[in-house]
């Protein structure tokens, strides 16, 4: 696939907007500040694709991207907490009707702050893909800002974090924005997904 020709498609901030489809989707999601503007960026070798912003938790939006016959959704990010309670309500609103609105749902691309533990939303939001049967890689992002030693470190406590997933196997990526690292992994992953009847 080349990622270089993606399109933006639309945002919708209600759920009632999100048109029906079986479009094969790949999703991005995470918690507010992760990163996921700045990756979906240099995946898709563009700059201003996805807009970064110095705010978290800033549009409650769902964004979509087109490239070809797939359809790449950027979920806005969770557990900002200064969001009000009306924002907050809407944004779950917006996730419930999203998933079931009947997506063709091919990967949910999680994103986890390499620098830190996986937060109790993030944990949610693994639970949540289980329980729906989704199918899911973890990218941690900003991997950049370790040094080698502190990297392998947070892998070692990963695998402890998330041992509550016992014998599931799951794809873990380090990614950095910055450096490109785990940029060709990440693009083979999601290839390999769509290759898969």
């Amino acid at each position: 696939m080349n990622f270089n020709i993606v399109e933006f498609e639309a945002s919708f901030g209600l759920s009632s907007q999100l048109p029906k489809s079986n479009i094969p989707e790949i999703v991005f999601a995470g918690r507010s500040n992760v990163g996921k503007s700045s990756m979906i960026n240099k995946l898709f070798n563009r700059k201003q694709l996805a807009k970064v912003s110095s705010v978290p938790g800033k549009t409650i939006t769902i964004n979509f991207y087109r490239l070809g016959g797939v359809r790449f959704v950027d979920l806005p990010g969770y557990g900002y907490a200064k969001r009000s309670a009306a924002e907050i309500r809407r944004f779950g609103e917006l996730m419930e009707g999203y998933f079931n609105s009947g997506r063709n749902i091919k990967l949910i691309v999680q994103l986890i702050d390499m620098r830190h533990s996986p937060t109790s939303d993030d944990i949610d939001m693994i639970n949540f893909m289980i329980a729906k049967d989704l199918p899911f890689v973890i990218v941690l992002t900003k991997s950049d800002k370790l040094k080698p030693t502190e990297r392998q470190k947070r892998l070692e406590a990963l695998n402890e974090e998330l041992a509550f997933l016992g014998d599931r196997e799951v794809e873990v990526i380090e990614f950095s924005a910055q450096t490109g690292v785990g940029l060709k992994e990440l693009r083979s992953y999601i290839d390999d997904v769509l290759e898969q009847k």
